[in-house]
C-alpha cells in the first residue's frame, strides 16, 4: 500500500490499524526549538476520542499520545517526530459474522478487490482509528502556525436539522458533545441522533472550519494551489464526499457581481474585502481573508439494520453490523478537519519561508 504521507515540507506518515495493537505516525520537516509536551497533543486527542459520549461510538479508548523521538527537554530538534498511540479496547470479535460479507457504502469491497486480502476488524486500515494521528501531528501544526492563526471547526448541520447562522457562539462548540455552535438546537438535535440511534441507523453532517489570520501568500498558482491542497486533504478523511471553499457551490446561482469579493483600501493603507465568496483563497493563494471550508460526511456505513450485499465467493447474501459504531460519524470529524486545515497550512507557511 502506497499513499500514506501527506505534505511537502511538513511530512505526515501514518501507520497502523483499527485492531492492531498500536497505531503511528511520524511528522518530519518540524522546526527546531518548539515547545511540544504530550499534555498539550492530548487536549486536542481528547475533543476525538471515542466512548466519550452516548451520541459516538462506545468503544473505549484513552488514546494515550506517546512521543518517541523528536523531542527532548520539551523542545523539537529538527528531527523527526515519532508518535504512539496503544489500541486497548477493540472487540475484534463483533466483526466475526462479517469476515466473509461486504459492508455496502464501505471500503470493504474495494480494498479486498485491489489487494486480494482484508482486515475485516472495524475495517483495518480503512478505519477511522487512523485519523487519531492526523489529531495528534495537527497539534504539533498549530505550534508552527503560532498564536496569530486559529482554527475553529464547528457541525452545522446533521441529518436535515441545521443551526441558526446569526446564532453560531464559538464559546459554545466544545462545551457540548456535538460540536454545535448554536445553543439554541442543541436538545432538537440530541434528540435526532437518539432516534436515528435508537431505530439502528446513521445519519451524515455537514462541517465548517474557519482559519483567521492566514498571511497573504500561502499556496501556489498552478499546481499546489491552496484550495486545492486544503480539498484534498479534507477529501482524505473517512467518509468525506465533498468540500466547498467559501460560498462553493452557491456560486452556480450568484451573477458576476455577486460573485465578486470588492475591495478598499482606507485612508491607513489598510485592505480590506466586502465579501468573502472566495472562502480567503484567491488564484490558489490565500488573500487574507478567514479561510472558510465546509465539509460533507456521509452517514456511518455501519448499520444494524439489514441490508443486501454479497460475500467474497461473489454470492448475494445479507449483512447487518453489530459492534459500536457512531450513530453520525461527522461529529467526530471536526478535530480531524481542523487538524488537516492546520497541517496544509502549516505546510505552506514552510514552504513560503523556503522560497521568499
Amino acid at each position: 500500500m502506497s499513499n500514506n504521507s501527506i505534505g511537502k515540507i511538513l511530512k505526515l506518515t501514518t501507520w497502523g490499524e483499527s485492531h492492531g495493537k498500536e497505531i503511528g505516525a511520524v511528522l518530519d520537516g518540524v522546526p527546531s526549538n518548539i515547545k511540544i509536551s504530550e499534555d498539550y497533543i492530548q487536549k486536542f486527542l481528547d475533543l476525538r476520542a471515542p466512548g466519550t459520549s452516548k451520541f459516538v461510538t462506545q468503544r473505549k479508548e484513552k488514546d494515550k499520545i506517546n512521543i518517541v523521538s523528536g523531542v527532548f527537554n520539551g523542545y523539537s530538534t529538527g528531527t523527526p517526530i515519532s508518535l504512539i498511540i496503544k489500541n486497548t479496547d477493540q472487540k475484534s470479535k463483533d466483526y466475526s459474522e462479517i469476515k466473509q460479507k461486504f459492508r455496502p457504502a464501505h471500503a470493504d469491497y474495494t480494498y479486498y478487490k485491489k489487494y486480494g486480502i482484508r482486515d475485516y476488524r472495524g475495517g483495518g486500515r480503512a478505519s477511522a482509528r487512523e485519523t487519531a494521528m492526523r489529531v495528534a501531528a495537527g497539534a504539533i501544526a498549530r505550534l508552527i502556525l503560532g498564536k496569530t492563526i486559529s482554527i475553529t471547526g464547528a457541525v452545522v448541520q446533521i441529518g436535515e436539522k441545521k443551526i441558526k447562522k446569526k446564532k453560531w457562539e464559538n464559546n459554545f462548540i466544545n462545551k457540548n458533545n456535538l460540536f454545535c455552535p448554536d445553543s439554541s438546537v442543541i436538545k432538537e438535535w440530541e434528540d435526532y441522533l437518539l432516534s436515528i440511534r435508537k431505530s439502528g441507523s446513521s445519519c451524515g453532517a455537514l462541517i465548517k472550519v474557519i482559519a483567521k489570520g492566514v498571511p497573504v501568500g500561502l499556496g501556489e498558482p498552478i499546481y499546489g494551489k491552496l484550495d486545492a491542497e486544503l480539498a484534498s486533504a479534507l477529501m482524505g478523511i473517512n467518509a468525506v464526499k465533498g468540500v466547498e471553499i467559501g460560498s462553493g457551490f452557491k456560486v452556480v446561482e450568484m451573477t458576476g457581481e455577486q460573485n465578486s469579493d470588492e475591495m478598499k483600501i482606507d485612508k491607513k493603507g489598510k485592505i480590506s474585502f466586502f465579501s468573502n465568496n472566495a472562502g480567503g483563497i484567491l488564484g490558489g493563494i490565500s488573500s487574507g481573508q478567514d479561510i472558510i471550508c465546509s465539509v460533507a460526511v456521509k452517514p456511518t456505513s455501519s448499520i444494524l439494520k439489514n441490508q443486501k450485499t454479497i460475500n467474497i465467493k461473489n454470492k448475494n447474501t445479507t449483512i447487518r453490523t453489530i459492534g459500536r459504531h457512531d450513530p453520525c460519524v461527522g461529529i467526530r470529524c471536526v478535530p480531524i478537519a481542523e487538524a488537516m486545515v492546520a497541517l496544509v497550512l502549516a505546510d505552506n507557511l514552510l514552504i513560503r519561508k523556503v522560497q521568499n
